[in-house]
């Protein structure tokens, strides 16, 4: 009989932090501190312009990766081409991240040059 050796079991995670107050009785009362946490850094995804990379091309992608309707990725595109980039989207850091890759992905498959980057929201 062959047996495999296991890990002993982890610790338990520790309880939250409390202090001890003291009621009118004597008697000691825990009281329970919340923690606050951050809420995590946000990422926009941000398209740049490039003088080869067709417009009906980038309206797809828009579509496609960032879940716009047409009207709202034709708007995305054009602000694109006239300032020289645009936001597609906000997201967490992976997510964005993810999101570039795709769109680069996409690009790469169809011979466009197209870039995109991500940049954290100050």
């Amino acid at each position: 009989m062959i047996s495999m050796a296991t890990k002993p079991p982890a610790p338990a995670p520790e309880a939250p932090k409390t202090r001890p107050k003291v009621d009118d009785g004597g008697s000691v009362v825990l009281e329970r501190r919340t923690q606050r946490t951050k809420p995590p850094q946000m990422y926009q995804v941000v398209m740049l312009n490039d003088d080869y990379t067709p417009m009906e091309f980038v309206v797809v992608v828009i579509q496609e990766f960032f879940n716009k309707d047409r009207e709202t990725a034709t708007q995305i595109m054009l602000k694109i081409h006239l300032d020289g980039k645009a936001v597609c989207g906000i997201y967490s850091r992976d997510v964005a991240a993810t999101k570039v890759d795709q769109v680069q992905d996409a690009a790469k498959q169809a011979g466009h040059p197209l870039q995109c980057v991500s940049e954290p929201i100050e």
